[in-house]
């Protein structure tokens, strides 16, 4: 089970690392009956719950794969949802097409007209790209230069993930990065230059829907946080599912948090759903 230590202020916590949407244990099944499964399921997880390090706060949300939050919730832990969309391996790519809200297909067939998507074979081309958009808006990495080359270069030389660029005219306007398993491919990163076509990610994320499709693999979108988002997202016509959460806070931490959430409520500063 992987965890995630890090200092948030003068709290010990362990959230989700950086570029990272879910955690969760990975537990093996016995080919047991079901009910004695659940028991072996419990106990191991039970197990290493129990050898977890004391944080102030500790959450993760599980991969839609991850079912286990039984034990995290007789442990003390509070249990939510969050959601994703998935288009399945087993579609074609003509019947996602049909799927999609017309809004979307009008998108994406407006920016085919000027844009070509092709492969950007090296992080240090996208990570500038993606830097360079956000300066543009007065925005800084979040992630951090290092962190997100080393991942970029990582899964692109292991053969785990790719990035595609959209070019206009031979100028590159936007860019996404996905990576996958052997079962999902997820969309990961996304950026593009305020000028860029508005269907420039929806071009790109349809390119990687069909690179998902041929390869059988399901097509993740891998969760949004606040309605626009979802509205985006949900225009391409994935099924939604659910993916579970769990997170355990101390006494003095979650008060803390309630009054940094209540004083932001006051000065204006909004809090993004997850949904």
């Amino acid at each position: 089970m992987p965890y995630y230590i890090a200092r948030k202020g003068i709290w010990r916590v362990s959230p989700l690392p950086p570029l990272t949407r879910s955690l969760g244990p990975s537990i093996r099944s016995m080919g047991l009956d079901p009910a004695q499964e659940l028991r072996h399921r419990l106990h191991v997880t039970s197990q290493l719950i129990e050898q977890l390090p004391q944080f102030d706060c500790f959450s993760q949300v599980f991969d839609y794969h991850v079912n286990d939050a039984l034990a995290f919730a007789l442990h003390g832990f509070t249990v939510s949802t969050r959601h994703t969309f998935q288009i399945p391996p087993v579609i074609q790519a003509a019947d996602v097409w049909v799927r999609m809200q017309s809004r979307t297909r009008n998108a994406i067939r407006s920016a085919q007209r000027r844009i070509e998507v092709r492969l950007i074979d090296g992080a240090s081309e996208f990570v500038r790209f993606y830097e360079t958009n956000l300066a543009s808006r007065s925005r800084a990495n979040a992630y951090g230069n290092a962190v997100m080359s080393e991942l970029v270069r990582a899964f692109i030389d292991r053969h785990a993930g790719r990035v595609l660029g959209a070019f206009d005219r031979g100028r590159l306007v936007g860019a996404i990065g996905v990576v996958w398993d052997r079962r999902t491919m997820y969309y990961l990163l996304s950026t593009r230059t305020p000028d860029a076509h508005y269907g420039t990610i929806s071009l790109l994320l349809w390119a990687a829907i069909q690179d998902a499709i041929g390869r059988k693999l399901v097509f993740d979108f891998d969760g949004f946080a606040g309605v626009s988002t979802f509205s985006f997202l949900n225009g391409f016509g994935g099924a939604i599912r659910q993916r579970l959460g769990v997170e355990r806070a101390g006494t003095v931490y979650s008060i803390a948090r309630t009054l940094k959430r209540s004083i932001a409520e006051k000065t204006g500063q909004c809090f993004a759903p997850q949904l």
